[in-house]
């Protein structure tokens, strides 16, 4: 048999981590994880926070057709046209929300701030819980439903956006765009966009040698000559998920500045009452045990300046930049974006992170200080994507996945596993051995007044010689290490899978080499695990 052949089933291949010539045969597994998150975040999903911190959950498909009338009749019908220029379609996402609009019907979004080639896992995992949670609500309420996708490219954080994860021959590395210091500060929509072929030769290289070259071509169109760093993440997502049905909203675009500019306003004028209420509410987070997952800035607003620079607006000059900012002039800080998209959004739900519902805690403040909506954020799914030979790497030495998240634990084991019983025996026996003899001699010394030796002496002497044997068997440990490399790397290799950089995978990996590697057969699997996800939002289940 050829070996282009071998390679392929279902027009898929994956690559093992080591040998990049290796095909794998195998589908990875799709694992749905617990959301995670601080002490806060997970109140927040357990909803056992205070009722005032949050707008309590639909629990039953009744529930959410209630919620979802309440909220289209609190929207404005005319409510797309305000923003149509900056949503970005393609023509599945399209049809889908011109039925929503023409039905008068409701919508569920998520979001995130841009990152280098789509950003991580979990950028995919928000958007495919929002269409799997529109997916549901529609079903059971009849009420068209849509995702739609906030692509924060007013975001100024250029360093989280500059920056991806890949694995390549069994090792995370970063890959990152170089900074522009004239560019610092810049909202992302406005920074222009470096070259990046050698970068993407990196994604492509991570994603071996793979049947499906559509990502990585997607990839190329939208990090092009001309783009923004914004940019090109919203033509990014656009292309892989709006055929899905998502569409995308690019919230740098002036339209969505223009539409929330009433709630922007209201937010100046009423900077002072805002300042009160979050300082409170933060206050209340801290004596419950808690710590607000935003710092609030003593003195200034909750509304930035953007005609020039990215400048964040004094408390004590609000009201006059109210009064002669014009649309278009003025953006939200992160407790008051999810209010402004409230406001110019059938919104029934917004998916959120951890850290989102960790300062969903302290937005609900800033909307009951501005007499308007609060938003409902309801906990995103969460995934592990597991590669074939990873699955086979944890069944052939006996471990869990999460293992894996303390590399050195497993090395440490399986070097021990290697090392001769009677190797073992003779460290354990000479540990005891000090123990006996010093015991042995402390007792003669008590019985002996003419021999000064303190008890403590003793001890000390104890102590540096286990530390020595410590070392000794460390010694032996590392040559075991040494002798077991082949076995110690496919370990790595695993560990580098689902937990690059030592952290969790969703949370670091860029996806684009899974979907190059595995198709989209992938996704598909990740929309089944969202959507029993969203069926137990739906029905009020608690989530992993």
């Amino acid at each position: 048999m050829a070996a282009g052949e071998i390679t392929r089933r279902a027009g898929l291949i994956a690559t093992a981590p080591i040998k990049p010539v290796e095909r794998l045969l195998d589908e990875p597994r799709v694992v749905t994880e617990s959301l995670g998150g601080s002490p806060l975040a997970r109140l927040a999903v357990e909803e056992r926070a205070p009722d005032d911190w949050y707008p309590r959950r639909p629990h039953s498909p009744n529930e959410w057709r209630e919620r979802a009338l309440r909220v289209r009749s609190e929207t404005d019908p005319k409510w797309a046209e305000g923003i149509a220029l900056a949503l970005v379609h393609r023509a599945e996402s399209q049809q889908r929300l011109a039925r929503v609009i023409a039905g008068q019907g409701i919508v569920v979004t998520t979001g995130q701030q841009p990152g280098l080639f789509g950003g991580p896992i979990y950028t995919t995992a928000k958007a495919l819980s929002a269409l799997a949670l529109a997916d549901a609500i529609e079903d059971a309420t009849g009420i068209p439903t849509a995702p739609i996708f906030w692509a924060a490219t007013d975001d100024a954080d250029f360093a989280e956006a500059a920056a991806t994860v890949v694995v390549v021959d069994g090792t995370a590395q970063e890959l990152r765009i170089a900074r522009d210091p004239a560019t610092d500060g810049n909202p992302l929509y406005a920074v222009p966009l470096p070259r990046v072929d050698a970068l993407i030769a990196r994604l492509e290289e991570a994603s071996g040698s793979s049947p499906d070259a559509r990502p990585i071509s997607l990839v190329r169109q939208s990090y092009g000559v001309g783009h923004t760093v914004g940019s090109a993440y919203v033509e990014l997502l656009a292309d892989l998920l709006g055929p899905l049905g998502i569409a995308i909203l690019d919230a740098g675009h002036r339209a969505v500045r223009t539409a929330g500019h009433g709630v922007l306003r209201k937010a100046l004028e009423n900077a002072a009452q805002v300042e009160r209420a979050t300082s409170a509410r933060e206050g209340a987070i801290r004596s419950a045990g808690f710590e607000p997952q935003v710092e609030s800035v003593v003195g200034r607003s909750l509304v930035f300046d953007v005609r020039s620079s990215k400048e964040r607006l004094p408390v004590d000059k609000a009201a006059n930049a109210a009064s002669q900012a014009n649309p278009g002039d003025l953006s939200p800080n992160v407790l008051l974006r999810p209010v402004v998209e409230r406001a110019i959004l059938p919104t029934v739900a917004y998916v959120a992170g951890p850290g989102e519902l960790a300062y969903f805690a302290q937005t609900s403040a800033v909307a009951d200080a501005l007499g308007v909506q609060v938003p409902l954020g309801v906990p995103r799914w969460s995934v592990t994507i597991v590669e074939p030979h990873v699955d086979r790497i944890v069944v052939e030495f006996g471990l869990k996945l999460s293992d894996l998240a303390a590399l050195h634990n497993v090395e440490a084991r399986l070097a021990r596993q290697i090392v001769p019983h009677a190797v073992t025996e003779e460290v354990r026996a000479l540990r005891g051995a000090i123990d006996e003899r010093l015991y042995d001699l402390q007792e003669e010394v008590g019985s002996d007044s003419s021999v000064p030796l303190s008890a403590e002496a003793i001890e000390g002497a104890r102590r540096a010689l286990q530390l020595r044997v410590d070392r000794l068997e460390r010694r032996v440990l590392a040559a075991a290490k040494h002798a077991d490399r082949a076995r110690l790397r496919r370990v790595a290799a695993a560990a580098a899978s689902v937990y690059p950089m030592s952290k969790r995978q969703e949370r670091a990996a860029n996806l684009i080499p899974f979907l190059a590697r595995y198709g989209m057969s992938l996704v598909d699997a990740m929309r089944r695990e969202a959507a029993s996800h969203a069926r137990r939002l739906l029905t009020g289940q608690p989530t992993p």
